[in-house]
């Protein structure tokens, strides 16, 4: 049974949609009849010296997602820190939103007191698209490219991209290992991750990474693109001038070092709820990327092939411990951090 709580929060959502529909411009009443469609025109936000942005459905978002864990805050943070890009904390409630119209239509019961109230799938869509340009347009301070990180996003790339037809996405992708042994020792509550399970909990990463991988597959190669955390972090000039030519964002050394533009105004604002702030205030490092190694049960490392079968597929050595994610690149001793490799 539903608590009153969520009941609430649902009807909070639906009464907000339904507003948000029929009070916007998007629709001029000409008869009693008949609803004539009208072009919207752009919002409007202003960054903190007055200057004005335009922001609208055709503009090139960008999404950042994969399984929590797998690092789509640091994505993010490094994102946010060059000057064009704007992210911001996590929503938290557009991937709610989307997890609710999932359910409508997974329900025919739903569906058809939706069709029998007049509120067809373009009604939906329409009213749903423009909450979410509302909450990454307004959540933050504006930028020429506005960018949302909310992990399971991505599970709704192909829709997102329906609505939005000039975004982009990145879907990280880290050892699932990694990613479990994180999301345990760190006390990360995901539904449906049992924390005191590795087994439950690698079962349920496979799963994850699984249907974002498909999505980001579904989107292709020109708007979707994979990013590997252990290269991110081992090679991270190398992959951040790639992602920057993919995103078609110029390059700016700015990316490189992030943790310098944390809580400086016009920089990058952290969650104090968010599990990762305490690590992306630091630099690039290669610190995690083998913790999970002797930790994990030895029975669920034996069946590590059957329990994951995504590692192999993502390209992980299921049989690998610990496995070999490569060198890290050397950077000049005086700009050296712990966990950072000297020249």
């Amino acid at each position: 049974m539903r608590s009153p709580s969520f009941r609430a929060l649902v009807c909070i959502l639906v009464g907000f949609l339904l507003l948000l529909l029929f009070t916007s411009s998007w629709f001029l009443p000409c008869q009693r009849e008949q609803r004539v469609m009208v072009a919207k025109e752009k919002g409007r936000i202003y960054d903190s010296k007055q200057k004005e942005y335009t922001y609208s459905r055709d503009m090139p978002l960008i999404f950042i997602g994969g399984v929590p864990r797998s690092g789509t805050t640091l994505m993010r943070a490094m994102l946010d820190a060059h000057p064009d890009i704007r992210c911001g904390e996590e929503t938290r409630i557009i991937p709610r939103l989307l997890g609710m119209r999932s359910q409508w239509y997974k329900s025919s019961k739903e569906t058809t007191r939706l069709e029998e109230a007049g509120i067809s799938p373009d009604v939906v869509n329409d009213a749903i698209a423009a909450f979410i340009l509302e909450v990454i347009a307004k959540h933050g301070e504006a930028a020429p490219r506005l960018c949302n990180k909310d992990p399971f996003m991505l599970k709704s790339a192909t829709y997102l991209g329906s609505m939005f037809p000039n975004s982009k996405y990145i879907l990280m992708i880290r050892d699932g290992r990694a990613v479990v042994h994180s999301i345990i020792t760190r006390k990360v509550t995901i539904t449906g991750f049992d924390l005191r399970s590795y087994r439950q909990c690698l079962t349920r990463w496979n799963q994850a990474a699984e249907a974002m991988w498909e999505q980001c597959r579904a989107v292709g190669p020109l708007r979707c693109m994979p990013v590997w955390y252990e290269r991110l972090v081992v090679h991270p000039e190398t992959s951040m001038r790639e992602i920057l030519r993919f995103l078609d964002v110029p390059w700016n050394d700015t990316v490189l070092h992030h943790e310098e533009q944390i809580g400086k105004p016009g920089g990058i604002s952290l969650s104090k709820t968010e599990r990762s702030t305490d690590q992306v205030v630091k630099p690039v490092n290669v610190d995690a990327l083998s913790k999970w190694v002797g930790v994990i049960p030895e029975a669920d490392v034996a069946d590590m092939a059957a329990l994951a079968p995504m590692l192999k597929r993502l390209g992980y050595d299921p049989l690998a411990n610990p496995p070999q994610y490569g060198e890290p690149d050397p950077i000049p001793s005086h700009e050296a951090k712990p966990g950072q490799r000297k020249l």
